[in-house]
């Protein structure tokens, strides 16, 4: 099993606009970090290298980040421990605060590649019913099951 992930986030201002600027600068050597980290499996990618150019939601301000990582261990060291840090501390600069939950965790069997629909629907699903296997969060994670934690949708 690997880990999936997906973490949404609403701009301050458009993507090319002057407030959004110094997080696009250092998406590369963000995005770099990540494929290069140890752990890493697969990233989002649009136009670009990076999901920026992808719209999953109806508000256009919405921008969507989706990896699978090999173990929590590893996604953990990378998002706390890496340069991944300095940019994570400097997020209120780019993005409003949201009310609800805007990261979701969950298992897939190797070779899956997580779609953004199915990444909605455990978002979704967190948001609505809270933590469990089928999508949790670093403050409440849940080991890998063989069976039960599914790639069937919830609603």
């Amino acid at each position: 099993m690997r880990l999936a992930q997906v973490n949404v986030a609403r701009m301050r201002g458009p993507i090319d606009s002057a407030v959004m600027s110094s997080f696009v600068t250092k998406l590369d050597e963000i995005n770099a970090l990540a494929d290069g980290w140890p752990g890493f499996v697969w990233r989002l990618k649009g136009e670009g290298n990076n999901a920026t150019s992808l719209q999953a939601f109806d508000d256009v301000m919405i921008i969507v980040n989706m990896s699978v990582w090999e173990s929590l261990g590893s996604l953990k060291e990378y998002v706390y421990k890496s340069d991944h840090v300095g940019v994570f501390r400097r997020r209120k600069e780019w993005f409003e605060a949201m009310d609800e939950m805007h990261m979701a965790l969950w298992w897939v069997p190797s070779g899956h590649t997580p779609t953004v629909l199915e990444a909605k629907e455990r978002l979704g699903y967190l948001r609505r019913h809270g933590p469990s296997p089928f999508a949790f969060s670093f403050a409440k994670p849940f080991e890998p099951q063989t069976q039960g934690a599914g790639l069937g949708l919830r609603r």
